[in-house]
């Protein structure tokens, strides 16, 4: 067990998450176009201890126990392990761990998150499910040979604790910052554990990881993949934008009270937090009429983010795109999504498939 915020942060497996202490003077201050690439990775590192440190007292010390199978489901193309994992001490994280029948030896990882849409009762069933504006991912998930992983978040599914999921959710919200805690520093943290255990499965190779969510799940997807290197492919749909141009827009009441981060603004931008990302692969898709993602916002991310690329990895490895659409995925989305889910994440080993 972990005595110390910083023996976790120090021993976890993201060697970049350390003690919340603040960025160096001389880091901070240097724009990242002007930085040479070991300058840019090194303020990426104390970037993200700044980020760490928003979200509130996070249970660092505890130290995971063993996951627990609840059940086996046997299906064409996947066998379904249902799970209750061991993640923050506080309480039980049930899980879908989806374990394709073909799949490569060592497998890619991928972590599904499940977005909100007032549907508390849904939560990782969503990878199932799908929902009306976005068809489900398990099939996909099968086919492509992803070991995928889905959680209840905080106040869903089955951990929504309360008959009104609303209500549940503001009171869970006010009891942890009673706390000093962050109800999205909880969330986050959850997303984080459970890439260790996707990362620590037999069946998954974890040098490729990745993350896909929709809605608070893209949200969820960026931040994650900003806090965590292991994630070599993040992939968002429909919330992606610039925090200020959503101010602008009047779009604060779109999203969840989950989505606020205390002081957040004083110290990060929508693009400082996707920043932390490069040079990995990032694929964000939008709808030009989604009142979440004002259009002027993708934009000003994109454009922040594109010189990086350049600079410290490949133009080719992001892509934020703008559809004519509203807080849907469309088929075009979901023919890109498929098709880095190969280039970023099937393609990339010499593996020999294996058939259970």
């Amino acid at each position: 067990m972990f005595s110390t915020r910083r023996d976790f942060l120090q021993a976890s497996a993201v060697a970049t998450i350390s003690a919340a202490l603040p960025a160096s003077n001389a880091l901070a201050q240097l724009a990242p176009h002007q930085t040479n690439e070991d300058t840019f990775l090194a303020r990426q590192k104390e970037r993200r201890k700044d980020l760490w440190a928003l979200l509130g007292d996070l249970p660092c010390e505890h130290n995971p126990g063993p996951a627990r199978l609840v059940s086996k489901e046997e299906h064409e193309e996947y066998v379904l392990e249902r799970l209750v994992l061991d993640l923050n001490g506080v309480e039980p994280v049930p899980a879908l761990l989806l374990i394709p029948r073909k799949r490569q030896t060592r497998a890619p990882g991928l972590l599904y998150i499940h977005w909100h849409g007032g549907m508390y009762d849904l939560g990782k069933e969503m990878l199932l499910e799908g929902v009306e504006v976005a068809p489900p991912y398990a099939g996909v998930c099968a086919q492509k040979g992803l070991v995928t992983l889905a959680i209840d978040s905080w106040c869903f599914g089955e951990r929504k604790h309360e008959k009104n999921g609303h209500q549940g959710e503001e009171n869970t919200f006010k009891l942890m910052l009673w706390k000093g805690q962050v109800l999205y520093g909880m969330m986050m943290f959850d997303e984080f554990r459970a890439m260790d255990y996707l990362a620590s499965r037999p069946e998954v190779d974890d040098q490729r990881l990745g993350a896909l969510g929709m809605s608070m799940g893209s949200t969820k997807a960026w931040w994650l993949a900003a806090l965590d290197p292991r994630v070599k492919l993040c992939m968002d749909v429909c919330c992606l934008t610039d925090y200020e141009e959503l101010i602008k827009a009047h779009g604060l009441r779109g999203h969840g009270i989950y989505y606020y981060v205390p002081s957040l603004l004083k110290h990060f931008q929508t693009s400082e937090i996707n920043e932390l990302i490069v040079p990995r692969a990032h694929l964000s898709v939008n709808g030009k009429l989604d009142e979440l993602t004002p259009p002027a916002g993708v934009d000003k991310v994109r454009d922040y983010l594109l010189p990086l690329y350049r600079k410290y990895g490949k133009e080719e490895d992001l892509r934020v795109e703008l559809f004519d659409c509203a807080h849907v995925e469309l088929p075009e989305m979901r023919q890109l999504i498929l098709e880095w889910m190969d280039r970023c994440l099937v393609a990339r080993t010499q593996s020999r498939p294996n058939s259970d």
